[in-house]
């Protein structure tokens, strides 16, 4: 890992080199008439390293990309009709700044020319710098955003690619088993509802709200926060004294912990608790224990596939850590999907990438992906924890969910 400056502190980035002589290793020893060397492939990938979003990144983002990478090049890299392709790896952190996600973006196009790049990590972000894919070409897998814009931004960026699912679908999908619970006698219809105000936040809160209303339950607390809001004891406070029946909370990472956090010491006891992101994560588990049992959260998994029983240890061996029970796996279909469209053009075209992706489909750790208009229809929307597993609970066609149950306190 090196570091590198460019005569101004935005501009730090790392580097990782899998370099040529690794590629001989790899490949054995040369021979008179082949290939005297592994060709290189430039892949470029800038997300949070630090600031609010760096917790995300570390369990999402970053160990899948080292999976992925370190899988291609044991195997001697990407095949393409040249020969194998071994990966470089370009990195940067963008502080969870949209403004340094850009900066860093152009830069991976314009200066360090990557043949490919990563989308960055999170709604707000990749929707900020998918001008910079579509201007230089670059397939934008858009694997961790989440918005009801798909059809406007898959008009308007015809390189861009949807996997993880719209906001109606996961605003639905919670009202659905809110109403169910209701209807079944389980709960009340009063839900207290709180979101981070940022792109993902705004617009699920936004899409809930009519959702929420047209499936007869009442909204009685409605309230935003900044993101990296340190103490989240007022937000908590409030959802109490409005005596709801469920919980909501379109959040991300750090406030997925607080809000969970201050329920617990609050005495925030709802028999459905739902919160977003991380709320998948090993470590909400790991944090909360026993507590964990029954909270709802953005995603799943069917964690009991050979699939993903085969991904989730590939992925401890090599990063040491468990995936999440989300966006992980999602994230690593993804390159899956990067991978066998760039080999199945058998190059480094990126235009011819691009129809191929639209064109074909994918098997992944997932499952199969073929994209629609450029979106992915098929994914996990809400999950639980159940049994120290977090399972999925709904989907828009993916199999193996299970019974929602109902929370009894912390």
């Amino acid at each position: 890992m090196k570091k590198q400056n460019s005569g101004s502190s935005s501009w730090l980035f790392n580097v990782t080199l899998i370099t040529i002589a690794a590629a001989v290793a790899l490949t054995g020893s040369l021979i008179p008439g082949t290939a005297t060397a592994a060709d290189v492939i430039k892949i470029g990938a800038s997300a949070a390293k630090t600031g609010p979003l760096a917790g995300g990144t570390a369990v999402t983002h970053w160990p899948n990309i080292k999976l992925w990478v370190h899988q291609v090049n044991s195997r001697g890299g990407l095949q393409l009709k040249s020969g194998k392709a071994m990966i470089e790896l370009v990195e940067y952190d963008d502080r969870t700044t949209p403004g340094e996600a850009i900066k860093n973006v152009q830069r991976m196009a314009t200066q360090d020319k990557v043949d490919f790049i990563i989308p960055p990590y999170g709604t707000g972000f990749i929707l900020a710098t998918a001008p910079i894919f579509a201007k230089y070409g670059y397939p934008n897998i858009a694997v961790t955003a989440i918005t009801d814009k798909i059809p406007e931004l898959t008009k308007r960026y015809p390189s861009m690619f949807f996997t993880l699912g719209d906001t109606t679908a996961f605003a639905g999908s919670v009202a659905e088993i809110l109403s169910k619970m209701r209807d079944e006698g389980k709960i009340g219809k009063r839900v207290a509802m709180v979101n981070v105000a940022d792109a993902f936040g705004i617009e699920l809160a936004n899409a809930a709200r009519p959702i929420f209303t047209k499936a007869g339950l009442e909204i009685v607390y409605d309230k935003s926060y900044p993101l990296g809001t340190q103490d989240l004891s007022p937000v908590i406070k409030g959802a109490k004294a409005s005596n709801p029946d469920a919980f909501v909370a379109w959040s991300y990472p750090p406030d997925t912990f607080g809000l969970t956090e201050q329920a617990k010491i609050e005495g925030l006891n709802v028999k459905a608790f739902y919160t977003a992101v991380a709320t998948a994560f090993p470590a909400f588990g790991g944090k909360f224990g026993k507590s964990a049992e029954g909270v709802l959260g953005a995603g799943g998994i069917n964690p009991d596939t050979p699939e993903m029983q085969a991904y989730i240890k590939a992925h401890k061996e090599v990063t040491g850590k468990a995936p999440d029970g989300w966006a992980s796996p999602v994230s690593y279909a993804s390159l899956q999907i990067l991978e066998k469209a760039i080999e199945g053009v058998g190059s480094k075209d990126r235009k011819a990438v691009i129809a191929y992706l639209k064109s074909s489909s994918f098997d992944t750790v997932i499952g199969p992906v073929k994209f629609k208009n450029q979106n992915n229809e098929k994914f996990w929307t809400v999950g639980q924890w159940q049994g120290g597993k977090f399972y999925g609970v709904s989907s828009t066609g993916r199999p193996g969910s299970k019974p929602v149950k109902i929370k009894t306190g912390w």
